[in-house]
């Protein structure tokens, strides 16, 4: 087996030590195997890591199982996920040190610390594991559109111009305001969508549409809690437009880990979505702008390491 560390230096903001440290665990530990084949990549920019893996694969022998480690958060993740998505005889673990480590509490709490062990991430097994694709893009966790992506893709977009710190102390404030405006502008939260659920249709007006492989969001559980990512369906919420106040309750209800009264909730292979103007999508930690977006289950499409011999939750459904 082929092992590859793809860095994310971003995850540890300004703090190289810690980046260090890992660097120097890896290294002690595949200095004591006999024969090790190991690499370590740095990546620099986002989708670098799908190039890195692409040539580590033209280098690895025919029939060669590579085992590909995203060290940081959702952004490498996601960009190592859709950098094996193609290949056969991919693995992909998680060393989460992001902000909210979503797809690792799948899980269960508290486990990020077991994740981050080299020698028992390297040793463990990798189970099969349900994926969503759109075009060109795969994702392990969630896709949001309306109030949550608009409302996280403003948060972002702050944060990238202020100091962190700061950021940090005044986020839940902002976030509030952010959540409260948002409610009153209906292009937002009344917006006309067309939708198509495993060809039925659920057309009409939303302020939050969820598709969960997985119950997390920014580390908290969702209205989603008995979404997993090995039963071969889709959880789907879409959240009824309504007064701006209710709106606030029903969002910050979802968001807590209960489904408003104004929540339609199923399970599902495939969704489509459309909307007259630009929606916000967020993919994971991706954020797209489009008019339309086509989901589909890919069932068990990659193995994810789970150390400790750790499982999902919620026993596996057979894909029918």
């Amino acid at each position: 087996m082929k092992h590859v560390f793809v860095f994310d230096p971003k995850a540890f903001f300004s703090q190289q030590w810690k980046m260090d440290i890992i660097l120097d665990s890896i290294g002690q530990y595949f200095r004591t195997q006999e024969n090790p084949d190991f690499s370590i990549h740095i990546s620099r920019y986002r989708r670098n890591a799908i190039y890195l893996i692409q040539d580590e694969i033209l280098k690895a022998k025919h029939g060669d199982i590579i085992r590909i480690y995203a060290v940081g958060g959702e952004e490498i993740l996601y960009d190592c996920l859709n950098g094996i998505a193609h290949f056969p005889n991919m693995q992909l673990a998680a060393i989460p040190y992001g902000e909210s480590n979503d797809f690792i509490k799948t899980f269960g709490e508290n486990v990020e610390e077991q994740f981050r062990d080299i020698p028992s991430l390297v040793t463990a097994e990798a189970i099969p594991t349900d994926i969503f694709n759109w075009g060109v893009n795969y994702a392990l966790n969630s896709c949001y559109i309306g109030m949550n992506s608009t409302i996280s893709k403003n948060l972002k977009d702050m944060k990238s111009n202020f100091n962190k710190t700061v950021f940090l102390i005044f986020s839940k404030l902002v976030s509030f305001f952010n959540l409260f405006f948002s409610a009153f502008d209906k292009k937002i939260a009344k917006r006309e969508y067309k939708i198509t659920i495993d060809d039925k249709d659920y057309s009409g007006q939303y302020s939050l549409i969820h598709i969960a492989n997985g119950p997390y969001l920014e580390g908290r559980m969702t209205g989603a809690d008995t979404a997993t990512p090995d039963d071969g369906i889709l959880d789907v919420s879409l959240v009824k437009s309504s007064h701006p106040l209710r709106t606030v309750l029903s969002t910050r209800k979802y968001s807590r880990g209960k489904r408003p009264k104004n929540c339609i909730y199923l399970q599902a292979k495939k969704i489509q979505i459309q909307s007259d103007s630009e929606m916000w999508i967020q993919l994971d930690g991706e954020y797209f702008q489009d008019t339309s977006i086509k989901l589909s289950l890919v069932h068990q499409a990659v193995q994810m390491v789970a150390v400790n011999n750790l499982s999902y939750p919620i026993a596996s459904i057979t894909a029918v």
